[in-house]
């Protein structure tokens, strides 16, 4: 598994190199295919945010930033966790959920 540590302060950034990312992982083109994100709550709270990259072929390839430990978890199309990113620094997740709305 790869591990990586990044600076990515807003969401733009964390959404655009979730992009690349997994589509990296398939061999994509990066923007070419949707990619979708949904808010985890925890206890009535935000906790993080789940994202999929929809892909040829019902492929389905999808990243959860988890806020707690400030980590992206990534996995492949099997469901295998291929790598994990620690970010530096990230912004708020409440700011990120009213971006994605």
């Amino acid at each position: 598994m790869v591990e990586s540590h990044e600076r990515l302060p807003n969401f733009i950034d964390i959404r655009k190199y979730i992009n690349q990312t997994l589509s990296q992982i398939e061999q994509l083109q990066p923007d070419r295919f949707e990619l979708t994100e949904t808010p985890l709550w925890r206890s009535g709270r935000p906790c993080g945010m789940s994202f999929c990259l929809h892909g040829p072929r019902a492929v389905r390839l999808t990243a959860v930033w988890e806020t707690d430990g400030n980590t992206i978890l990534f996995y492949g199309s099997q469901g295998e966790r291929v790598q994990r990113t620690h970010l530096a620094a990230a912004p708020a997740i409440e700011d990120c959920i009213a971006s994605a709305a």
